[in-house]
């Protein structure tokens, strides 16, 4: 009996050395660069999140009561505790920066030609978003409560059903205790789906192997990962956590909201209620539009308009490097973003809302015009032979 338990142990071991060494000497482009750590980078911001949010979920308490006190709690009385709070806070807004970067990198090497790589990564940043809203409104603060009651408010907009959805979500008449303990049970959960969702990423993206920065076939010019890009990676990591610590140790709450350091009142609503900064983009959409249900629809499409990119887009030639036409369109599609994310900011009045529908429809053409774009430029090289 304890011979074949050994052996199972053996075999076991055996098979995950296996794979530890396909991971580590796995064949990559030899041409990638940095752009390509954005991924390795969210690996690691993504088990910060996870590990520091296990020991919070040990102190914290989910009542509308005791919420905000036990946020404080940890604040204050437990060992450390206010340090795993900054890391968890400000680790989001990491999480959000990187992934913003490893979309982008994508969009302008045209990564979305792997499409179960694509899709599973389009599938991440959705239920990242919605993750990050969930943990937004667990500390129970002023920004929590109105956030929570603004987005949730949004499905109403559905029609027939809507008001009756909103009632299911909240489970009663308003956001209240039930509402709360909701989030949080999902906030705890949705992490480790978004965990197996990455392992799925990763064995698509070793089935298919990486793109590189020239868009061609790359099996002939490819070397080991280890031990080339993994020192890259480690340096990449080592950037992350002195920044992660440098900022929670001088400027914890330089992307925090002042309104957030009050506890929920529903009697007092906020001047001027907006969500995190990594928000603010699909927020100023939702805003640009002045019908409540294309608000929705918009807010919606501004997120998930990225899964239809592998359907559509067909070029013989990926990426941006050699099409001057889709660099342009790339480069006005990202300055949108971030003015779009500074009009999330302003109060709901002319200039900006005119700004913002504006710079809602560069961020919707950026996507639309993809095709057209690859096509006229086929169209241009092939007059040059």
């Amino acid at each position: 009996m304890y011979t074949s338990i050994n052996m199972m142990k053996m075999s076991m071991n055996i098979m995950m050395m296996k794979k530890l060494k396909e991971i580590l000497y796995f064949p990559a482009p030899i041409n990638i660069n940095t752009m390509w750590n954005f991924g390795s980078i969210l690996g690691v911001c993504l088990m910060i999140q996870i590990i520091s949010g296990l020991f919070l979920s040990m102190h914290y308490t989910g009542h509308i009561m005791n919420a905000f006190s036990s946020v404080i709690h940890i604040m204050h009385d437990v060992n450390n505790g206010w340090l795993m709070r900054l890391i968890h806070m400000n680790g989001a807004s990491f999480f959000f920066f990187f992934m913003f970067l490893h979309i982008g990198r994508g969009l302008y090497f045209s990564s979305y030609y792997l499409k179960v790589t694509w899709l599973s990564g389009s599938l991440i940043f959705v239920l990242t978003m919605a993750t990050a809203f969930l943990g937004y409104v667990l500390p129970w603060g002023q920004m929590s409560y109105w956030g929570a009651t603004v987005i949730t408010n949004l499905v109403s907009a559905v029609p027939v059903i809507g008001n009756d959805l909103v009632i299911w979500l909240w489970g009663g008449f308003s956001i209240n205790n039930a509402t709360l303990n909701r989030f949080y049970t999902l906030h705890f959960i949705m992490p480790f789906v978004v965990l197996v969702l990455v392992l799925i990423h990763l064995v698509s993206l070793h089935a298919t192997g990486s793109n590189n920065p020239l868009g061609l076939n790359s099996n002939m010019y490819k070397i080991s990962f280890h031990i080339y890009f993994t020192i890259k990676d480690i340096q990449g990591f080592l950037m992350v956590l002195v920044s992660l610590m440098f900022m929670c140790c001088l400027y914890p709450y330089i992307l925090g909201d002042p309104e957030n350091f009050n506890m929920a009142n529903s009697m007092v609503t906020p001047i001027h209620i907006q969500p995190e900064w990594y928000f603010l983009f699909a927020y100023a959409i939702l805003r640009s539009i002045p019908n409540k249900l294309g608000g929705v629809i918009a807010l919606m499409m501004s997120v998930m308009i990225i899964m239809i990119l592998p359907f559509y887009d067909y070029n013989m030639i990926q990426g941006s490097g050699f099409n001057p036409l889709n660099q342009i369109m790339f480069w006005i599609f990202v300055n949108s973003v971030i003015l779009l994310t500074w009009i999330g900011m302003k109060p709901i009045e002319y200039p900006y809302v005119m700004i913002g529908q504006m710079l809602t429809v560069l961020y919707f053409l950026y996507y639309l015009s993809i095709p057209m774009i690859n096509m006229v430029w086929m169209m241009i090289l092939s007059l040059m032979k």
